[in-house]
């Protein structure tokens, strides 16, 4: 994918907020939006903006099973981010996964907040180099396993790694490698909350 400097390095750092209504209001003229439909309306706006796209609808807490569809979506990007393609592939029935307007309007309602708040501690250009989508061979293996604890049907267990998510891909789309940093230590704390959440549920299952 390529880097959208325009978007990304202006130091604007309601960008991601901005994203987040554009696609709310496509969802409601369209009547709802395909994944593939929303990565579409994203264009070539770098790894941290599909990042978002695909971690921040696990945080929806009404029925279905969207950290289980868009985890497994965003698992898939990271290998490719990692193998440095410079196209998305999904599997049709993710990328023909439809969203109704309902859940793009309680995406804005429960993640705007999230994003706002991480926006907050921006600084473009802060350690800038650490924040380079051609780093994506290191950032790939624990945005990966961060998909794949977003997409375990484990209750309450999205939260840790989706912030973690958000703090890696603010960090990119503003070009600010501190906040990228402390996404990838939010990563361990993420993961060792997923252990003992499934570990919980292992043994309640168990019990039972």
């Amino acid at each position: 994918m390529a880097e959208a400097e325009n978007r990304n390095g202006g130091g604007a750092s309601s960008t991601a907020s901005t994203m987040l209504s554009g696609l709310v209001d496509l969802a409601r003229e369209k009547g709802g939006l395909t994944i593939g439909e929303a990565l579409l309306h994203l264009g070539k706006s770098g790894f941290g903006f599909v990042m978002l796209l695909l971690a921040l609808p696990a945080l929806i807490p009404i029925p279905g099973p969207f950290g289980m569809v868009f985890g497994s979506a965003l698992a898939i990007v990271a290998l490719q981010f990692g193998a440095g393609a410079r196209s998305l592939w999904l599997p049709g029935f993710l990328k023909q996964r439809k969203m109704p307007v309902k859940a793009f309007e309680d995406l804005k309602r429960y993640a705007t907040p999230i994003v706002v708040r991480i926006e907050q501690l921006v600084r473009p250009g802060r350690l800038e180099p650490l924040a380079k989508e051609r780093l994506g061979f290191l950032f790939a293996l624990p945005i990966f396993v961060l998909a794949v604890a977003v997409a375990l049907p484990i209750p309450f267990g999205n939260l840790a790694p989706v912030v973690a998510i958000c703090f890696i891909a603010l960090g990119m789309i503003e070009r600010d490698g501190l906040l990228v940093l402390i996404g990838l230590a939010l990563t361990a704390l993420a993961l060792g909350i997923t252990f003992f959440l499934v570990r919980g549920a292992a043994t309640a299952f168990a019990f039972f």
